[in-house]
């Protein structure tokens, strides 16, 4: 068996009610999507992963998603 590593998150309630809900519609345990989603975060570019997370003002969120999508239509890899 693979080597694990546990972590322990916290969520509020709705967000508990989502993951119950994605998991529920995924079939799979809570801990299967959400290292799933660990692992798929992590290979994405320093851009998207400052995107998911909020880093970028307000104001400019539409011209980043706009930078974003052109960037993957061009193939190009941003890190």
């Amino acid at each position: 068996m693979a080597s694990r590593i546990i972590v322990r998150i916290e969520l509020t309630p709705p967000a508990k009610d989502a993951l119950n809900d994605l998991t529920d519609k995924a079939g799979m345990t809570q801990v299967a999507l959400l290292s799933r989603l660990v692992e798929w975060f992590s290979h994405q570019s320093d851009m998207i992963q400052a995107s998911v997370l909020g880093q970028y003002p307000a104001e400019i969120e539409q011209d980043i998603a706009k930078m974003i999508l052109k960037r993957m239509a061009s193939g190009k890899k941003e890190d």
